[in-house]
């Protein structure tokens, strides 16, 4: 890899922060998968394959942000990669191109039907691109702009889960609709925590939920998302029999959540500590949801 493109990944996707919580996100979905189903433990190849797929899906979203933002990345942000020519637009093309062979023949590789699952979340992908043609009307209500944006982390997670059930099965078990709920929920978590800012780090042109909404109220949504994930993986863990150490380990994370939100209410802490934040609330999520009561369903 070039220099460049080292910088690239560590401003615009960096992988020592971004494949661990992707690696659990993954793995989570194949054990889940596997846990609902009372199946054996999945092998190697399904969380290879669900890893790889995942984090190429994410680096493509990564991209396909680039494109859909350039004019006001080089309106407002001109010291991001693009804008100041570190890498160009062509370039960052051919790497789409290249994550999507990648894909198809890891998806291939693990079984044919995956691709089907696959072009799923492609499709939404291509429509997230564009906006789903409604630019516009989306740009002028954030809250629609985000769920709708959204859309993509269960799909994501079924292409996952999807590693472990259509080779086995070639069906999905019942009760996946909970721990895809607890995904989309999940990532507003972490899209809130991306976006609330202290006023002295807000930045002309960059929209935030705290420059939308204010501090306390956009805190307060992001509580209330966490909540709301919480619900539905406790209702997924039911189904699999570990709703109290899911409940209990995230609670904690949550009150450590409230905790952190007061003071950056009270402007007392940078809401950089608050994406740190979502990022440990997404890796409890995911070992307690599958790693952890997988291993332990098999050394019990």
């Amino acid at each position: 890899m070039s220099n460049r493109w080292w910088i690239y990944q560590k401003e615009r996707f960096p992988l020592a922060a971004h494949a661990p919580l992707i690696a659990a996100f993954s793995a989570c979905a194949v054990s889940f998968s596997s846990l609902v189903a009372e199946a054996p433990v999945p092998g190697w190849k399904s969380y290879l394959v669900a890893f790889g797929v995942c984090l190429l899906m994410f680096l493509q979203l990564r991209i396909a942000d680039e494109f859909k933002d350039a004019q006001e990345d080089a309106r407002w942000r001109p010291y991001r990669a693009v804008p100041r020519g570190l890498v160009t637009l062509p370039e960052l093309r051919i790497v789409f191109l290249l994550a999507a062979v990648i894909q198809v023949a890891l998806a291939a590789w693990l079984d044919p039907r995956l691709l089907i699952v696959l072009g799923i979340a492609w499709a939404y992908l291509a429509l997230m691109s564009v906006e789903f043609f409604c630019r516009d009307w989306l740009k002028a209500r954030p809250l629609v702009y985000l769920v709708s944006h959204m859309g993509i982390m269960p799909l994501v997670d079924f292409f996952a889960t999807a590693c472990e059930w259509l080779p086995r099965a070639g069906k999905a078990p019942h009760g996946l609709g909970w721990f895809l709920a607890a995904s989309f929920f999940n990532g507003i978590v972490i899209e809130f925590g991306r976006k609330l800012r202290q006023p002295a780090d807000e930045e002309e042109g960059v929209e935030t939920y705290s420059a939308l909404w204010g501090k306390k109220k956009a805190c307060l949504a992001w509580i209330a998302v966490l909540i709301a994930t919480l619900g539905c993986a406790a209702m997924a863990a039911l189904s699999v029999g570990f709703a109290v150490p899911v409940c209990a380990g995230l609670g904690v994370v949550l009150i450590v959540a409230a905790a952190l939100g007061r003071r950056y209410i009270s402007g007392s802490l940078s809401g950089k500590r608050i994406e740190m934040l979502a990022g440990i609330w997404t890796l409890t999520l995911y070992l307690l949801l599958g790693l952890v009561p997988l291993w332990l369903h098999h050394h019990s």
